[in-house]
């Protein structure tokens, strides 16, 4: 009678918690399933909340769909991943916002706005802002009511002001700010030119501004 199959080993369990995002793809690659369950562990989150924020309201709806087939291409193409290319996160991320964005197209929603040479290139001044209104909620150590219902106010409205963000110009500040990436790589990434990424970042972000005036005076006295 043949054994059965041993759970895997705490040690096991705690090496694989430890590695990073390109060596536990390559070893689901090589077939280890628990590497991919914690490459969704670690993932889910940011991703999901990346293409709903993508999709913006009218879409929300489609998020999980998106979501979901992002993880079916991530499966799919688990033996073409190489750590020589992007890195793990930045090629999952590229895969949720090809997907994402071919939704968009699909529904007419759409548009490009890019081309704004005369603007003031402040991309690295623009705080983030989701993670600036969770910071200052989370520096007071006894927040009043009306600080919470401040920032939490000031979360719905980076929201808003986000869905109102053409698509291309949203995708362009959510991979920055969110998920780190520099120009240069989200050039490389979407396969587009470099002032073109620019161009997109520059003008989002100074709707943004305008957008989120409000809160942002109050951030910046905090700062």
């Amino acid at each position: 009678m043949s054994a059965l199959p041993r759970a895997p080993s705490a040690k096991a369990a705690t090496e694989r918690d430890a590695m990073p995002d390109d060596q536990l793809m390559l070893a689901y690659a090589r077939g280890d399933g628990a590497a991919f369950d914690v490459l969704y562990a670690r993932h889910e989150g940011g991703l999901f909340r990346f293409v709903k924020r993508l999709l913006g309201t009218r879409l929300a709806a489609q998020a999980d769909e998106v979501f979901q087939d992002t993880w079916v291409r991530i499966i799919s193409a688990r033996d073409s991943f190489s750590p020589q290319g992007a890195a793990w996160r930045t090629w999952a991320f590229t895969i949720a916002h090809n997907l994402a964005m071919d939704r968009l197209r699909v529904s007419g929603r759409e548009v490009a706005l890019d081309a704004h040479p005369d603007d003031g290139d402040d991309t690295a001044a623009f705080p983030t802002l989701d993670r600036g209104v969770r910071g200052a909620m989370d520096a007071a150590a006894h927040p009043s009511a009306e600080e919470l219902a401040f920032w939490r106010a000031a979360g719905r409205r980076l929201l808003a002001c986000l869905d109102e963000l053409p698509a291309e110009q949203r995708a362009a500040f959510l991979l920055h700010h969110e998920d780190g990436l520099t120009v240069e790589a989200l050039a490389a990434s979407l396969q587009i030119g470099f002032e073109t990424v620019r161009s997109r970042l520059r003008y989002g972000l100074q709707k943004l501004r305008g957008c989120m005036e409000r809160y942002l005076s109050v951030l910046e006295q905090r700062a």
